[in-house]
Protein backbone atom coordinates (compact mmCIF):
# COMPACT_ATOMS: atom_id res chain seq x y z
CA UNK A 1 0.00 0.00 0.00
CA UNK A 2 1.91 3.31 -0.79
CA UNK A 3 1.86 6.34 1.22
CA UNK A 4 -0.62 8.12 -0.71
CA UNK A 5 -3.45 5.21 -0.44
CA UNK A 6 -2.18 5.05 3.68
CA UNK A 7 -3.33 8.72 4.37
CA UNK A 8 -6.65 7.80 2.53
CA UNK A 9 -7.55 5.29 4.55
CA UNK A 10 -6.25 7.45 7.85
CA UNK A 11 -8.71 10.19 6.16
CA UNK A 12 -11.90 7.42 6.10
CA UNK A 13 -11.17 5.83 9.27
CA UNK A 14 -11.11 9.35 11.04
CA UNK A 15 -14.13 10.57 9.19
CA UNK A 16 -16.19 7.32 10.11
CA UNK A 17 -15.07 6.83 13.73
CA UNK A 18 -16.64 10.22 13.10
CA UNK A 19 -19.95 9.69 11.39
CA UNK A 20 -20.17 6.19 13.71
CA UNK A 21 -20.70 8.46 16.82
CA UNK A 22 -23.01 11.14 15.58
CA UNK A 23 -25.03 8.11 14.82
CA UNK A 24 -25.44 6.56 18.56
CA UNK A 25 -25.12 10.12 19.75
CA UNK A 26 -28.14 10.92 17.89
CA UNK A 27 -30.07 7.62 18.15
CA UNK A 28 -30.27 6.49 21.94
CA UNK A 29 -32.92 4.57 22.94
CA UNK A 30 -33.99 6.70 25.64
CA UNK A 31 -32.53 10.58 26.26
CA UNK A 32 -33.62 10.63 29.51
CA UNK A 33 -31.52 7.65 30.77
CA UNK A 34 -28.50 8.22 28.32
CA UNK A 35 -24.75 8.25 29.57
CA UNK A 36 -23.65 12.09 30.30
CA UNK A 37 -20.58 11.22 27.91
CA UNK A 38 -23.39 11.01 25.13
CA UNK A 39 -24.59 14.10 25.87
CA UNK A 40 -23.91 17.07 24.75
CA UNK A 41 -22.93 19.80 27.89
CA UNK A 42 -25.85 21.68 28.60
CA UNK A 43 -23.82 25.07 28.26
CA UNK A 44 -20.70 25.91 28.94
CA UNK A 45 -18.42 23.12 29.11
CA UNK A 46 -17.19 20.14 27.12
CA UNK A 47 -18.57 16.52 26.75
CA UNK A 48 -16.64 13.62 24.27
CA UNK A 49 -20.18 14.13 22.42
CA UNK A 50 -19.91 18.27 21.40
CA UNK A 51 -16.44 16.89 19.42
CA UNK A 52 -18.09 14.79 17.04
CA UNK A 53 -19.56 17.84 14.88
CA UNK A 54 -16.71 19.62 14.67
CA UNK A 55 -14.63 16.77 13.94
CA UNK A 56 -16.76 15.70 10.88
CA UNK A 57 -15.86 19.54 9.54
CA UNK A 58 -12.15 18.97 10.13
CA UNK A 59 -12.70 15.69 8.34
CA UNK A 60 -14.55 18.07 5.31
CA UNK A 61 -11.29 20.30 5.08
CA UNK A 62 -9.05 17.67 5.05
CA UNK A 63 -10.88 16.22 2.61
CA UNK A 64 -10.50 19.36 0.45
CA UNK A 65 -6.73 19.52 0.88
CA UNK A 66 -6.67 16.01 -1.79
CA UNK A 67 -9.52 17.80 -3.92
CA UNK A 68 -7.67 21.13 -4.66
CA UNK A 69 -5.46 19.38 -6.40
CA UNK A 70 -7.62 18.40 -9.49
CA UNK A 71 -9.31 22.03 -9.02
CA UNK A 72 -5.27 23.43 -10.82
CA UNK A 73 -6.26 21.80 -14.22
CA UNK A 74 -10.00 23.59 -13.81
CA UNK A 75 -11.55 27.15 -15.34
CA UNK A 76 -12.07 29.22 -12.34
CA UNK A 77 -15.60 29.06 -13.45
CA UNK A 78 -15.65 25.05 -13.28
CA UNK A 79 -14.43 25.34 -9.90
CA UNK A 80 -16.92 28.10 -8.42
CA UNK A 81 -19.99 25.76 -10.03
CA UNK A 82 -18.63 22.66 -8.20
CA UNK A 83 -18.06 24.67 -5.37
CA UNK A 84 -21.66 26.81 -5.81
CA UNK A 85 -23.56 23.00 -6.94
CA UNK A 86 -22.56 21.12 -3.77
CA UNK A 87 -22.86 23.66 -1.08
CA UNK A 88 -26.54 24.36 -2.61
CA UNK A 89 -27.20 20.53 -2.77
CA UNK A 90 -25.99 19.62 1.08
CA UNK A 91 -28.14 22.89 2.20
CA UNK A 92 -31.42 21.33 0.15
CA UNK A 93 -30.07 17.75 1.37
CA UNK A 94 -30.69 19.64 5.21
CA UNK A 95 -33.37 21.19 4.58
CA UNK A 96 -35.60 18.58 2.90
CA UNK A 97 -34.03 16.24 6.03
CA UNK A 98 -36.14 18.30 8.59
CA UNK A 99 -38.71 18.31 6.79
CA UNK A 100 -39.16 14.74 5.87
CA UNK A 101 -41.72 13.10 5.76
CA UNK A 102 -43.70 16.13 4.74
CA UNK A 103 -46.77 15.28 6.68
CA UNK A 104 -47.81 15.45 10.48
CA UNK A 105 -49.76 13.65 12.83
CA UNK A 106 -52.44 15.64 15.19
CA UNK A 107 -53.69 14.18 18.54
CA UNK A 108 -56.65 12.18 16.66
CA UNK A 109 -54.00 10.94 14.52
CA UNK A 110 -54.94 12.08 11.37
CA UNK A 111 -52.58 13.32 8.53
CA UNK A 112 -52.08 16.24 7.21
CA UNK A 113 -48.87 18.40 5.00
CA UNK A 114 -46.59 19.69 7.12
CA UNK A 115 -46.34 23.66 6.29
CA UNK A 116 -42.95 25.16 4.99
CA UNK A 117 -43.62 27.88 8.01
CA UNK A 118 -42.96 24.88 10.57
CA UNK A 119 -39.68 23.81 8.81
CA UNK A 120 -36.38 24.25 10.28
CA UNK A 121 -33.76 26.19 8.14
CA UNK A 122 -30.96 25.72 9.63
CA UNK A 123 -29.30 22.43 11.23
CA UNK A 124 -26.00 20.29 10.79
CA UNK A 125 -25.85 19.49 6.64
CA UNK A 126 -26.91 23.20 5.82
CA UNK A 127 -23.74 23.95 8.48
CA UNK A 128 -21.81 21.45 6.90
CA UNK A 129 -22.97 23.32 3.48
CA UNK A 130 -22.20 26.68 4.28
CA UNK A 131 -19.27 26.03 6.03
CA UNK A 132 -17.61 24.31 2.83
CA UNK A 133 -18.75 26.63 0.17
CA UNK A 134 -17.04 29.22 2.67
CA UNK A 135 -13.67 27.54 2.87
CA UNK A 136 -13.51 26.41 -0.67
CA UNK A 137 -13.27 29.95 -1.77
CA UNK A 138 -11.46 31.15 0.72
CA UNK A 139 -8.40 28.50 -0.05
CA UNK A 140 -9.18 28.42 -3.54
CA UNK A 141 -8.82 32.64 -3.67
CA UNK A 142 -6.46 33.30 -1.18
CA UNK A 143 -2.81 32.23 -0.01
CA UNK A 144 -2.56 29.77 2.90
CA UNK A 145 -1.07 32.67 5.14
CA UNK A 146 -3.82 34.88 4.36
CA UNK A 147 -6.14 32.26 4.97
CA UNK A 148 -4.59 31.81 8.71
CA UNK A 149 -4.97 35.80 9.28
CA UNK A 150 -8.84 35.65 8.18
CA UNK A 151 -8.95 32.57 10.59
CA UNK A 152 -7.80 34.27 13.80
CA UNK A 153 -9.87 37.26 12.74
CA UNK A 154 -13.07 35.54 12.60
CA UNK A 155 -11.83 33.83 15.89
CA UNK A 156 -11.89 37.40 17.63
CA UNK A 157 -14.43 39.28 15.73
CA UNK A 158 -16.69 36.78 16.71
CA UNK A 159 -15.34 37.48 20.41
CA UNK A 160 -16.07 40.84 19.91
CA UNK A 161 -19.29 40.21 18.46
CA UNK A 162 -20.72 37.90 20.94
CA UNK A 163 -19.59 40.40 23.46
CA UNK A 164 -20.21 43.30 22.58
CA UNK A 165 -24.13 43.28 21.44
CA UNK A 166 -25.23 40.89 23.07
CA UNK A 167 -27.72 41.10 26.08
CA UNK A 168 -25.88 43.68 28.76
CA UNK A 169 -27.00 41.23 31.55
CA UNK A 170 -25.51 37.94 30.07
CA UNK A 171 -24.17 38.70 26.20
CA UNK A 172 -23.32 34.44 26.25
CA UNK A 173 -27.09 33.24 27.49
CA UNK A 174 -29.17 31.13 25.23
CA UNK A 175 -31.96 33.69 23.68
CA UNK A 176 -29.59 37.13 25.13
CA UNK A 177 -26.53 35.85 22.53
CA UNK A 178 -26.10 38.00 19.24
CA UNK A 179 -26.37 34.67 16.92
CA UNK A 180 -29.83 33.95 18.50
CA UNK A 181 -31.18 37.71 18.23
CA UNK A 182 -29.88 37.69 14.37
CA UNK A 183 -31.78 34.32 13.64
CA UNK A 184 -34.78 35.14 15.37
CA UNK A 185 -34.68 38.46 13.38
CA UNK A 186 -33.68 36.80 10.27
CA UNK A 187 -36.31 33.58 10.46
CA UNK A 188 -39.49 33.21 12.68
CA UNK A 189 -39.13 31.17 15.30
CA UNK A 190 -41.21 28.02 13.93
CA UNK A 191 -37.91 27.92 11.56
CA UNK A 192 -35.83 27.88 14.43
CA UNK A 193 -34.42 24.58 16.71
CA UNK A 194 -36.62 23.95 19.91
CA UNK A 195 -35.20 20.81 21.22
CA UNK A 196 -33.64 23.54 23.94
CA UNK A 197 -37.60 24.11 24.83
CA UNK A 198 -37.20 27.50 22.92
CA UNK A 199 -36.49 28.99 20.08
CA UNK A 200 -32.65 28.49 19.68
CA UNK A 201 -30.57 27.20 16.66
CA UNK A 202 -26.97 25.36 17.63
CA UNK A 203 -26.66 25.85 14.35
CA UNK A 204 -27.52 29.53 13.69
CA UNK A 205 -25.88 32.48 10.96
CA UNK A 206 -23.75 34.34 13.28
CA UNK A 207 -21.86 30.86 14.56
CA UNK A 208 -20.89 29.57 10.88
CA UNK A 209 -18.40 32.35 10.76
CA UNK A 210 -16.17 30.20 13.54
CA UNK A 211 -17.40 26.69 12.48
CA UNK A 212 -15.65 27.83 9.09
CA UNK A 213 -12.18 28.20 11.08
CA UNK A 214 -12.92 24.04 11.81
CA UNK A 215 -13.18 23.26 8.12
CA UNK A 216 -10.08 25.63 7.47
CA UNK A 217 -7.77 23.76 9.93
CA UNK A 218 -8.37 19.93 8.50
CA UNK A 219 -7.69 21.70 5.41
CA UNK A 220 -4.52 22.93 6.94
CA UNK A 221 -3.89 19.56 8.23
CA UNK A 222 -4.69 17.82 5.56
CA UNK A 223 -2.07 19.72 3.36
CA UNK A 224 0.44 19.49 6.41
CA UNK A 225 -0.28 15.49 6.16
CA UNK A 226 0.67 15.17 2.96
CA UNK A 227 3.95 16.60 2.77
CA UNK A 228 5.03 15.86 6.30
CA UNK A 229 2.83 13.51 7.85
CA UNK A 230 4.96 10.12 6.65
CA UNK A 231 8.05 11.25 9.04
CA UNK A 232 8.19 11.08 12.65
CA UNK A 233 9.21 14.98 12.78
CA UNK A 234 6.01 15.84 10.93
CA UNK A 235 3.66 13.57 13.34
CA UNK A 236 5.51 15.17 16.36
CA UNK A 237 5.14 18.90 15.17
CA UNK A 238 1.22 17.67 14.43
CA UNK A 239 0.78 16.59 18.29
CA UNK A 240 2.37 19.41 19.02
CA UNK A 241 0.37 21.80 18.02
CA UNK A 242 -2.56 20.00 18.77
CA UNK A 243 -1.49 20.60 22.45
CA UNK A 244 -0.82 24.18 21.97
CA UNK A 245 -4.19 24.44 20.69
CA UNK A 246 -5.95 22.61 23.78
CA UNK A 247 -4.07 24.42 25.80
CA UNK A 248 -4.44 27.92 24.23
CA UNK A 249 -8.03 26.84 24.60
CA UNK A 250 -8.44 27.12 28.00
CA UNK A 251 -6.66 30.26 28.68
CA UNK A 252 -9.43 31.61 26.34
CA UNK A 253 -12.16 29.67 28.02
CA UNK A 254 -11.56 31.71 31.25
CA UNK A 255 -12.69 34.89 29.05
CA UNK A 256 -14.98 33.41 26.88
CA UNK A 257 -16.03 29.45 27.81
CA UNK A 258 -15.91 26.24 25.44
CA UNK A 259 -19.66 26.46 24.42
CA UNK A 260 -20.55 23.75 21.71
CA UNK A 261 -24.28 25.58 21.09
CA UNK A 262 -22.64 28.69 20.92
CA UNK A 263 -19.78 27.76 18.67
CA UNK A 264 -17.33 29.77 20.27
CA UNK A 265 -13.62 30.45 19.58
CA UNK A 266 -12.37 28.62 22.38
CA UNK A 267 -14.50 25.38 21.06
CA UNK A 268 -12.83 25.78 18.13
CA UNK A 269 -9.29 25.60 19.18
CA UNK A 270 -10.40 23.03 21.92
CA UNK A 271 -11.75 20.88 18.93
CA UNK A 272 -9.17 21.18 16.42
CA UNK A 273 -6.39 20.70 19.21
CA UNK A 274 -8.25 17.03 20.02
CA UNK A 275 -8.67 16.36 15.94
CA UNK A 276 -4.79 17.02 15.41
CA UNK A 277 -3.97 14.32 17.81
CA UNK A 278 -6.80 11.96 17.34
CA UNK A 279 -5.66 12.08 13.37
CA UNK A 280 -1.95 12.02 14.12
CA UNK A 281 -2.53 8.95 16.30
CA UNK A 282 -4.56 7.09 13.60
CA UNK A 283 -2.04 7.59 11.11
CA UNK A 284 0.68 6.28 13.66
CA UNK A 285 -1.22 3.22 13.78
CA UNK A 286 -2.18 2.63 10.17
CA UNK A 287 0.90 4.04 8.44
CA UNK A 288 4.46 3.50 11.05
CA UNK A 289 2.41 0.55 12.98
CA UNK A 290 0.74 -1.03 10.00
CA UNK A 291 -1.82 -2.09 11.85
CA UNK A 292 -4.82 -1.99 9.97
CA UNK A 293 -6.75 -5.16 10.63
CA UNK A 294 -9.24 -3.02 12.46
CA UNK A 295 -9.73 -0.47 10.22
CA UNK A 296 -12.49 -1.37 7.41
CA UNK A 297 -15.29 -1.61 9.91
CA UNK A 298 -14.62 2.26 10.27
CA UNK A 299 -13.74 2.80 6.13
CA UNK A 300 -17.48 1.81 5.65
CA UNK A 301 -18.40 4.64 7.15
CA UNK A 302 -16.14 6.98 6.12
CA UNK A 303 -16.26 6.22 2.21
CA UNK A 304 -20.25 7.00 2.03
CA UNK A 305 -20.06 9.69 4.87
CA UNK A 306 -22.97 12.25 4.36
CA UNK A 307 -25.52 9.22 2.38
CA UNK A 308 -24.88 6.81 5.75
CA UNK A 309 -25.68 9.80 8.43
CA UNK A 310 -29.02 11.33 6.06
CA UNK A 311 -30.22 7.24 5.96
CA UNK A 312 -29.59 7.22 9.66
CA UNK A 313 -31.48 10.31 10.16
CA UNK A 314 -34.64 9.83 8.23
CA UNK A 315 -34.57 5.73 9.25
CA UNK A 316 -34.34 7.59 12.60
CA UNK A 317 -37.46 9.91 11.81
CA UNK A 318 -39.27 7.20 10.24
CA UNK A 319 -39.02 5.38 13.53
CA UNK A 320 -40.53 8.23 15.14
CA UNK A 321 -43.33 8.47 12.83
CA UNK A 322 -45.07 4.90 12.68
CA UNK A 323 -46.33 4.13 15.16
CA UNK A 324 -46.59 0.57 17.29
CA UNK A 325 -50.42 1.54 18.95
CA UNK A 326 -51.82 4.68 19.09
CA UNK A 327 -49.60 6.21 21.61
CA UNK A 328 -46.20 4.62 21.40
CA UNK A 329 -43.93 4.97 18.47
CA UNK A 330 -42.15 2.11 16.94
CA UNK A 331 -38.50 4.14 18.13
CA UNK A 332 -40.08 3.79 21.56
CA UNK A 333 -41.69 0.30 21.71
CA UNK A 334 -38.71 -1.15 20.24
CA UNK A 335 -36.45 0.49 22.75
CA UNK A 336 -39.25 -0.62 25.74
CA UNK A 337 -39.70 -4.25 24.73
CA UNK A 338 -36.63 -5.15 23.42
CA UNK A 339 -33.62 -2.80 24.88
CA UNK A 340 -34.96 -1.72 28.29
CA UNK A 341 -34.31 -5.34 29.78
CA UNK A 342 -30.90 -4.39 29.62
CA UNK A 343 -31.28 -1.73 31.80
CA UNK A 344 -32.49 1.71 31.45
CA UNK A 345 -29.01 3.44 30.68
CA UNK A 346 -27.28 0.52 28.85
CA UNK A 347 -30.41 -0.30 27.12
CA UNK A 348 -30.80 2.92 25.94
CA UNK A 349 -27.14 2.75 24.39
CA UNK A 350 -27.43 -0.81 23.38
CA UNK A 351 -30.33 0.39 21.12
CA UNK A 352 -28.21 3.05 19.69
CA UNK A 353 -25.45 0.96 19.11
CA UNK A 354 -27.86 -1.38 16.93
CA UNK A 355 -29.12 1.10 14.93
CA UNK A 356 -25.47 2.32 14.43
CA UNK A 357 -24.90 -1.19 13.01
CA UNK A 358 -27.70 -1.57 11.46
CA UNK A 359 -26.64 2.06 9.23
CA UNK A 360 -22.98 0.35 8.80
CA UNK A 361 -24.48 -2.83 7.30
CA UNK A 362 -26.03 -0.74 4.34
CA UNK A 363 -22.39 0.73 4.34
CA UNK A 364 -21.26 -2.66 3.83
CA UNK A 365 -23.14 -3.37 0.77
CA UNK A 366 -22.82 0.14 -0.75
CA UNK A 367 -18.70 -0.50 -0.15
CA UNK A 368 -19.05 -4.39 -1.53
CA UNK A 369 -21.00 -2.57 -4.99
CA UNK A 370 -18.13 -0.21 -5.42
CA UNK A 371 -21.41 2.45 -4.87
CA UNK A 372 -20.27 5.59 -3.07
CA UNK A 373 -22.62 8.54 -3.22
CA UNK A 374 -20.66 11.84 -3.59
CA UNK A 375 -22.54 14.51 -2.64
Amino acid sequence: MTATSQRFTALDVFRGMTVCLMIIVNTSGNGVTTYAPLQHAAWHGFTPTDLVFPSFLFAVGNAMSFVMKKWDSLSQSQVLWKILKRTSLIFLLGYLMYWFPFVKRDAANHFSFAPFEDTRVFGVLQRIALCYGIASLMVYYLKPKTTLIVSIILLFAYWFLLSAFGDAADPLSMQGNLGSVIDRWLLNEKHLYHGEGIAFDPEGLLSTMTSVVNVLAGYTTGRYIQEKGNTYEGLSKLLMAGALLIFAAYCWNLGFPINKKLWTSSFVLHTTGIDCIVIAVIIYVINFKQKTNWTYFFEVFGRNPLFIYLLSELGATLLWFFRADPKTSVYQWTYKNIFQHFGDYFGAFLFAVSFMLLCWVVGYFLDKKKIYVRV
